[in-house]
């Protein structure tokens, strides 16, 4: 009687253990990321404000261009951990490098297209006549950067795979240090002026994709694992990527309309919306990183055949989600008094943001739940169900987020529009993660 519940207890905590050595580096690497712009925004922010306009909107075309190509690392770790679970490490590293190969391919081709329209693109977003030079001049120059950006993405999702998240946190610190440094030499040293940041950030990304091909090509070296490109792995990799494009492409969606919903209510909602946005933004990080040992782990059991090991994974981790989640809640609950005045001022924009935050903490056991079970989702390969699931969160949310300034509502209803998005996601993923379908045991879905 005491030997079935000490042996899941032992269990539990073998989980628990795999989940905190994944997630915990993790964290620190995706946190490092938007630091990145945070530094080229301060170092070009002294510089006068049509420069820091020009920033703004030539990042948000350079974030948008990268983050939609974020399925190399998924998939990349999804599959890689299948290999890792199955005892190959040859062909786990085999179906990295295919990964990187599209990368550069992927890479290669946006170079081609926003060099050339950075005029274009720039004044799409909507860029000031003072800003726009600096915008275009900041894109292009940053635009040669993508390839690494897309390999570093790639390369990431190797190493997770392996099981590795040290080497992605080692890197994004030391690429963040350089970052700032080079900005800091080239802005002011050299005299170049936002040009210098856009290289500075170039310089960056390449020694940052330099590392991790020096991790990646080591291991092939090892295993015997070929480095040359191979077409019908390159085309695999593409076709697993393209369910979470549309997946990604969805998420992205809905957090467009949502700002342009935001942005009808008005100025103070529209301002009150981003700073909630950039804290919704850091609450995420926090999740993802569990949902990224998810992944992992998840591969790695079903690659070694082990389905229930990978339940058990599963369940673990959704109650690592739920107990972050409320964690997070309490923690915004408490903090938002002083949360908001880092941001504004402004008496009108602070009470617009408080109702609406206390949505936001309510919500976040839910965003825990789909958080895990999205990187369950990804590490079993199950993109195409993914893809699906997010289409019909899209179509949901579409009107009731554009219902909102139609029957009066203001910025707590749009986010409580938001929260029913995420609750969409929750009952789409919890049906599919009780439904046993995502366990395909094998070296391969």
């Amino acid at each position: 009687m005491t030997q079935a519940p000490a042996a899941s207890q032992a269990a539990r905590r073998r989980h628990d253990r795999e989940i905190v050595a994944l997630a915990v580096p993790a964290f620190g690497a995706l946190v490092a990321e938007p630091l990145f712009v945070m530094a080229d925004s301060a170092i070009i922010g002294h510089l006068g404000t049509a420069q820091l306009a020009g920033l703004g909107v030539a990042s948000a075309l350079l974030t948008t261009a990268v983050s939609i190509f974020v399925f190399l690392a998924y998939a990349t770790t999804a599959a890689v951990a299948r290999r890792v679970g199955a005892g190959d490490q040859q062909a786990a590293i085999r179906q990295g490098m295919d990964g990187i190969w599209l990368a550069l391919l992927l890479g290669a081709a946006v170079i081609a297209i926003v060099v050339p329209a950075a005029p274009s693109l720039v004044e799409l977003f909507g860029a000031s006549d003072t800003a726009e030079p600096y915008a275009i001049t900041y894109l292009r120059i940053s635009a040669l950067g993508i390839p690494a950006m897309l390999v570093v993405l790639a390369a990431t999702g190797v190493l997770r795979g392996l099981q590795d998240t040290k080497t992605p946190l080692y890197v994004a610190i030391a690429g963040f240090i350089a970052n700032a440094a080079l900005n800091v030499v080239l802005v002011y040293g050299a005299g170049l002026g936002i040009a210098g940041s856009a290289w500075g950030t170039v310089i960056a990304q390449c020694g940052m994709a330099a590392v991790y091909l020096a991790v990646v090509v080591r291991g092939a070296r090892k295993h015997g694992a070929s480095l040359r490109p191979d077409a019908s792995g390159i085309r695999a990799c593409a076709q697993a990527g393209v369910p979470l494009l549309v997946r990604t492409l969805s998420l992205r969606g809905i957090l467009m309309i949502a700002t342009a919903v935001a942005a009808r209510l008005g100025d103070a909602d529209i301002a009150a919306h981003q700073i909630i946005l950039s804290l919704w933004s850091l609450l995420a990080f926090a999740l993802d990183s569990i949902a990224i040992a998810g992944q992992a782990i998840i591969g790695r059991y079903l690659g070694a055949n082990d389905a229930q090991g990978a339940r058990d994974a599963c369940r673990r981790m959704v109650e690592w989600g739920i107990a972050v989640g409320i964690a997070l809640g309490l923690l915004v609950i408490i903090t938002r008094p002083l949360f908001l005045p880092l941001f504004t001022s402004d008496s009108v924009v602070k009470d617009t943001a408080l109702p609406a935050l206390v949505v936001v903490a309510l919500s976040q056991p839910i965003c825990g739940i789909v958080f895990v079970l999205d990187g369950v989702l990804m590490g079993a390969g199950d993109g195409p169900y993914l893809a699906w699931a997010m289409l019909v969160t899209l179509a949901v949310f579409t009107p009731a987020a554009l219902l909102v300034p139609a029957l009066g509502g203001g910025l707590t209803a749009l986010w409580g529009a938001m929260t029913l998005m995420m609750a969409v996601r929750m009952l789409t993923l919890w049906q599919r993660s009780r439904s046993g379908r995502w366990i395909v045991t094998g070296a391969t879905r």
